[in-house]
């Protein structure tokens, strides 16, 4: 049977712990990365096509670069390149993540665009090798791939799958405009000259909350070392933060390197009304809840 297109959807994340350890020779830094996959989602569509293109629809997709520097794009090229064959495609994404908030929304179209070009050209590459491909696009694409939740060292790259033993509701609470995460990383580093940053390391009492699937053991353990930086780039990111612990969020940080503003919920009722607060207070352009964990890339249309 001729596959004529495959649709593959795949989800945002939130750093539910982000540290970070100091600037390496390369330029990167070490991180102790635990990621959530959370339900808000892309979908990714790819179809023959006379050469490599890419379309994209949904809020802020004209941010959203429609050229080779799109992850989606390079994921296909590499998966061509490592088979002999030309990585000749449409690439489609239907945007749900936010675009540059720090959910990984560009990542997770580098990761659908794998799995749904592996799945058109009838490759049947294993698990590693699609991961291995994910770590040369990026230090978030394999979770991406991934899901659930998981343990990135190195840049992050690096998974090790963590057990969640219950569901997590958040509200997250987007941004005007993007924060660069390069940027955002080389703040961290002037804040933090002369200054001996340690090695970074999974908190305990955050892998047994998630573990357990106790949200308030969650709330008091979630951190995110990339948010001085990201609050001194965008002052205006501590008000939606206390808009929404004033409406009651167990826990309120910026998502990765922002600037997407995270809250974690008692339950769905809470999530609406810290949801509904954040609308209301002007500091933000839209707050969307979600709940988590959510399943990594998968094929949903062929």
């Amino acid at each position: 049977m001729t596959v004529r297109s495959v649709t593959v959807r795949v989800p945002a994340k939130v750093n539910v712990q982000l540290a970070v350890g100091g600037a390496r020779p390369d330029g990167f830094h070490d991180l102790a990365n635990v990621f959530l996959a959370v339900g808000l989602y892309d979908e990714v569509t790819v179809r023959p096509a006379a050469s490599l293109t890419i379309t994209c629809t949904g809020p802020d997709a004209e941010q959203v670069p429609l050229d080779r520097t799109n992850l989606a794009a390079r994921a296909a090229e590499l998966l061509a390149a490592r088979h002999g064959i030309a990585p000749d495609v449409h690439i489609h994404i239907a945007k749900d993540i936010p675009v540059a908030g720090g959910m990984a929304g560009g990542s997770a179209d580098g990761a659908g665009a794998l799995l749904a070009c592996d799945t058109l050209w009838g490759l049947g590459s294993s698990r590693e090798e699609l991961l291995s491909i994910c770590a040369e696009l990026g230090s978030d694409v394999p979770f991406s791939l991934v899901g659930g939740a998981a343990l990135g060292t190195g840049r992050g790259e690096r998974l090790t799958e963590l057990e969640v033993g219950g569901s997590f509701h958040w509200v997250f609470a987007v941004a005007d405009g993007g924060l660069s995460t390069p940027a955002v990383y080389g703040e961290f580093d002037r804040l933090n000259e002369g200054v001996s940053v340690p090695d970074p390391v999974a908190s305990p009492a955050l892998l047994d909350a998630l573990r357990t699937g106790d949200v308030l053991a969650l709330a008091d353990a979630v951190s995110n070392d990339l948010q001085p930086a990201a609050l001194s780039l965008r002052p205006s990111l501590a008000d939606t933060l206390a808009v929404g612990a004033g409406a009651g969020a167990l826990a309120s940080l910026v998502s990765g390197s922002g600037p997407t503003t995270a809250f974690l919920v008692k339950d769905e009722d809470a999530a609406e009304g810290v949801a509904t607060a954040l609308r209301a207070s002007g500091t933000c352009r839209a707050a969307r809840v979600a709940g988590a964990p959510a399943t990594g890339a998968r094929v949903v249309a062929v």
